[in-house]
């Protein structure tokens, strides 16, 4: 397993442009690449698969023990893994290190190279350097140098003597290939019509800039000891997954476990298509971006009355954070204008000025529900601007100090802000495809 992870100073810096241009450029040359992202990020997985054409997979040590992230890893691996690291290489949860990028390469013993954004940054690039290095024990081997020319560059390089640390190249400002942010971070690739032309410039500027063949030899190829994951099949379903620009957020582990149980999934627009697709057990509305796509789901009503029958008829449900909010009565668009929604839950939901409950979360069911039993927990995340008035009290989340209630679990619905990869407890992907298994049954 040849591996290499690509980190950052901080959030920002650039480490989602390189390691797209590495990627693409990888590919390029013809090579057996699989790439990661560490932590909860949704998006920048998407960029991954737009990259090399297949899943993209998250490596959350917050999420999964151990050796759950080594299984994972190991999984997923081809000839070359590439890894992108979250926010600062040091940041985990809490000022401290756990769930951190850093604790990652740890845990899958991988080299890193590390992004350092030096636009309008002189000798004090040296410092910021020398401090990653000093600061922990850590496998930063090589650094890229973002936002500068190739005249500075020479320069920069110079500053890595006596560091003992590898200078592996600079990324200058590409234009025409630049990424836009918005609310909750980068626009998603599907947005993006020319992606592949800018992914090809990226790729390009890559090969210009960048010493690929030195980063290859930075790769690990030390073997990962871990204990293998037996999924056991527990029934033949079929489970319909929201799948379009409005809702895209989803873990393709959880969905690819779900599959080793059993479940055939159909995916299915919101947006385009008039219902759900015939003759499933079971619908999964992810998450995304409903705020910026409410007036054509609004529109849609054959879909939004095709949804309420299929809750109403009890098909087990999940719908997490955006598929919560279109199944309120209403939902306010990114400029807080009310537009109908499926109306399975009362009142409405609205965007408000700050993050709410926002980053990971341990969450224990107060009582029994679709997932799991009274006192069964998992852990989770949040990460949205929105607010319900219909939050829900089916679980308690905890986070440090703060708790409050959350999801909303009536029959064979679950419904609500968190976010799950079913990894960090299979017993509730087991469960659901036992209800969607039972629903089936009673059908025939």
């Amino acid at each position: 397993m040849k591996r290499i992870m690509i980190a950052g100073t901080n959030s920002g810096c650039g480490k989602t442009t390189v390691t797209c241009a590495l990627l693409k450029a990888l590919v390029n040359r013809g090579e057996n690449v699989s790439s990661f992202k560490c932590g909860p990020d949704y998006i920048d997985p998407m960029f991954h698969r737009v990259v090399i054409g297949t899943s993209s997979y998250n490596l959350d040590s917050y999420f999964f023990d151990d050796n759950t992230l080594k299984y994972l890893f190991a999984k997923h691996s081809l000839d070359i893994s590439v890894i992108e690291g979250v926010m600062g290489f040091y940041d985990g949860v809490s000022f401290t290190d756990r769930a951190s990028s850093h604790e990652i390469a740890t845990i899958t013993d991988t080299p890193v190279v590390l992004v350092v954004n030096a636009k309008e940054i002189g000798n004090s690039v040296g410092a910021i350097i020398k401090g990653f290095l000093d600061y922990s024990k850590s496998n930063i081997k090589g650094v890229v140098f973002n936002g500068i020319t190739h005249m500075t560059y020479e320069r920069m390089k110079k500053l890595c003597e006596g560091l003992k640390i590898k200078p592996l190249g600079y990324f200058p400002y590409v234009e025409g290939a630049s990424i836009e942010s918005r609310h909750l971070g980068l626009v998603t690739a599907a947005e993006i019509d020319d992606i592949k032309e800018r992914l090809e410039l990226l790729a390009k500027t890559a090969e210009e800039c960048l010493d690929i063949d030195a980063i290859l030899e930075l790769c690990s190829e030390s073997r990962i000891k871990y204990a293998p994951i037996n999924v056991e099949k527990i029934a033949d379903v079929k489970i319909a997954v929201a799948d379009d620009r409005a809702f895209c957020f989803y873990y393709r582990d959880s969905l690819e476990l779900l599959e080793e149980m059993g479940a055939e999934l159909v995916f299915f627009s919101l947006m385009n298509d008039k219902t759900i697709p015939q003759g499933v057990n079971g619908l999964i509305l992810s998450g995304g971006y409903p705020e910026l796509y409410a007036e054509e789901l609004e529109s849609n009503a054959s879909m939004r009355e095709s949804i309420r029958d299929a809750i109403l008829k009890n098909i087990p449900c999940i719908a997490e954070c955006g598929g919560f909010m279109y199944l309120h009565e209403y939902m306010g668009d990114y400029k807080n204008k009310e537009h109908e929604g499926v109306g399975v839950i009362p009142g409405g939901c609205r965007k408000l000025d700050t993050l709410q409950n926002f980053g990971y979360m341990t969450m224990t069911a107060q009582k029994d529900n679709l997932l799991c039993r009274r006192g069964e927990s998992i852990r989770a995340h949040e990460f949205h601007y929105f607010g319900s008035d219909s939050n829900g009290d089916a679980f308690i989340a905890e986070k440090g100090s703060r708790r409050w209630k959350c999801v909303v679990a009536e029959g064979n619905l679950f419904a609500g802000f968190p976010h799950m990869n079913f990894y960090a407890n299979p017993k509730f992907a087991e469960n659901f495809i036992r209800k969607c298994a039972d629903v089936q049954a009673e059908k025939s």
